[in-house]
Order: structure tokens, then sequence, then C-alpha cells
């Protein structure tokens, strides 16, 4: 059979034609406007689900669970955070919402793995204070840890509050005191031990030491800096944070004890969950986090670290220009400041402790230029070279 004729063979109706790409109509840019969306507060983030309380404080309050939608694609929802949700927003067993938007943030809060990583990692959303939980003994305090946390509130604009634990075991007075030149509340628990020592179960295994209780009179003043406040409560593993939320809340979260070798807590909780304090006043929540190793500033500029030390702060503005604020920086203020007493008896640890997160953010500067972000200048070569 000829070319032609088997050719002739074939009619338009076998014929398929692709869609033009540039003639298709294009993708809108407008998205809905979800005016029939309702408010919900997440509480919880598990596995790409989200529960979050609807209609709060209200006859019809609820817990609605949603998914995400598609356009929201990889924004940090985290406890705290108000959302708008479409759907099924009844709440009833076994309904979905679709969380469509978030909305604006009163406050942030957000932290790097370490001083080195350039990655954000969002830790709870609209919260009005940071309740920096230290223990005064069984894990030792760390003020390094909480300077880093008093940044941290700074930079998110959240007001930080001091609360220290296991009070019964040491006197928190040498700690408290390192903090009475700055405006920040100081809250102090003491344990009841009610099932064992205060030493660890056994030196060996990071079993709990047995049931404990706070004291009520400490839980009641803890109640009375947390009430009509969204607190989020932040801390070392093992520093009686679980203990104390329980005792707020009347929840049952896991608690744990300190392992006698490392001094360090075992992690009890496995992620943020926002809770209500009950006989409180209305929008009373604690936010309850998991133990946290380390608390990075990576995402933090200089000037705000120098400004989160309030008592030390005042002292840049008679720096000279560009001034690093280092041990060897011609004309810092900063030593004069502490060596007249203005930062207080506990001023030289206090600027060890800002130099100290100075040089890791200058360290990080330098990291980056190694990298490439921040190439070098050429050098200078003598002329006629190639």
């Amino acid at each position: 059979m000829s070319r032609l004729g088997s050719l002739g063979e074939w009619d338009e109706s076998r014929v398929k034609i692709r869609a033009n790409k540039k003639g298709s109509r294009p993708r809108t840019k407008d998205r809905p406007r979800h005016e029939d969306s309702v408010t919900g507060r997440i509480v919880t983030v598990d596995r790409g689900r989200y529960r979050a309380i609807v209609a709060e404080d209200t006859p019809e309050e609820r817990l609605v669970i949603a998914a995400r939608a598609k356009e929201l694609r990889r924004q940090p929802i985290v406890p705290g955070d108000l959302v708008q949700l479409v759907g099924d927003t009844s709440g009833a067993k076994d309904t979905l919402a679709r969380l469509v938007r978030i909305d604006e943030r009163a406050s942030f809060l957000r932290r790097s793995a370490d001083d080195t990583d350039p990655v954000e990692r969002p830790v709870v959303a609209n919260a009005d204070q940071l309740v920096i939980v230290v223990a005064a003994a069984n894990p030792e305090p760390r003020t390094g840890f909480i300077d880093r946390a008093l940044v941290a509130a700074f930079d998110a604009g959240i007001t930080p509050v001091l609360c220290i634990t296991k009070c019964d075991l040491k006197d928190p007075t040498e700690l408290i005191e390192a903090y009475s030149a700055i405006d920040i509340t100081v809250l102090a628990t003491r344990t009841l031990d009610s099932g064992g020592d205060a030493a660890p179960h056994s030196p060996e295994a990071n079993e709990p030491r047995g049931s404990a209780d706070v004291e009520e009179s400490a839980v009641e003043a803890v109640r009375r800096a947390c009430n009509g406040k969204v607190s989020v409560l932040l801390g070392h593993s093992g520093v009686g944070k679980s203990t104390l939320v329980n005792a707020l809340t009347g929840a049952d979260r896991a608690t744990g004890g300190v392992n006698a070798v490392t001094g360090r807590g075992r992690h009890t909780s496995s992620s943020a969950l926002m809770l209500r304090v009950p006989d409180a006043d209305p929008g009373t929540w604690i936010i309850d986090t998991p133990g946290v190793r380390s608390f990075g500033l990576a995402h933090v500029e200089p000037d705000n670290v120098v400004a989160a030390f309030e008592d030390l702060a005042p002292a840049v503005a008679d720096c000279e220009r560009g001034c690093t604020h280092s041990p060897t920086a011609p004309g810092c203020a900063l030593d004069a400041w502490v060596a007249e007493g203005h930062a207080g008896p506990t001023g030289p640890a206090r600027l060890a402790s800002l130099r100290r997160l100075i040089q890791a953010e200058t360290d990080e500067h330098q990291r980056e230029k190694h990298l490439g972000h921040h190439p070098a200048p050429e050098p200078d070569l003598p002329k006629g070279t190639p």
C-alpha cells in the first residue's frame, strides 16, 4: 500500500490536538475571601492536624480539628496563633475543617538550634509573657540560658518573668540578686515531695524521682502573675516546668527527674500545648513547651541583643560609632559604666554574658563571609600584573 493510501485512512476525528499553553486561560491571583470563616485559637499541633478553640469563652465554645489549606504551603503555624477556619467547624466527631488564613500576630517567639543555625524555629505566637523557668538546684541554673531567653523575649515583644523552682533545695538569693538591676518579675516556688528524696531515683537511670507537688502559696503567686494573660513557659528539661503546669491547670503532663551523671533532665513534653487555667479571668492560658537543650539567637540582630540588657544598654550611647563592644574595642563605654556601679554588683558578670552573646553573633557574621555570602575585596596588585 502506498504512503498516500495509508494516510488517507485517517480522518479528523482521530486527530488529538494538545492545548495551547499560551492560549489557555491564565490562573487568577485572586484568592477567596472566605467571608464565612470563623476564628480559632490554635492550642496544639500534631502531625499535620491543628486543634483550635472556636467561640472562646462563650457557650458555643468547641474544639475543632483542621488541616491547613494548600495556599498556606509551609507557613509555620504554632500554638497561640489566631486562624481562620472554613468547612465543617462544628467540632463534631470525625469532622475536619480547613485552615485558610493566619491572622496578624501580636508577638512571635522564635529560636534557632544554635548561634550558627540560620533556620528560625517558631515556638509560640501571641503570647503576652515569657515565663523563664529555672531550678535553684538539680539541675543547676544557667544564667547564660536566662540571658538568651531575655533577649528572645525582648526581640519578640514579650514581657519576661523569671520563675525559680525547687527553692527548697537551695537558697535562690544569689540568683535573684544577679537580676536585681533589671525590671523583671521574679517568682520562687518550693517542691513538696511525697514519693522519694530530693535526689534522683538512680544514678544510672532517668526514671522520675517520685510524685511531687508545688507549694500551694507559690502556685497562687504564679497564678496571679499569669492571670488574664497568655503565658509561655520555657526551660531546660528537669526544672519542674511540667509539674508547675499541672499545678496551675490541673492537667496530667508527664514529669521526670534529673540524671545524676549528666545533671540534665529527661524530656517528658514532646510538643507545645496550650492549656486554660481554671478559676482565672478569661484569656488566661498557659503554653507548656518541650524542654530545650539550647536557645540559639541567630535570628536576632546584634543591636537587639544589646538593647535586651537594660542595665547595660544606656552606656552604649557614649560608645564610639561602630563600636563592637568587645573587651578590646577602643572607646567602649560599657567597662566604665560597670566600673562606676551603674549595673549593680553583678554588672561584671552581666557584661561578660553580653559580650559572649555578641561574640557569637560576630562569629556567625565571620562564618557567612567565609562561606562566600560577603565576598572579600580583591587585593591590590602591582601595575602590570596579569
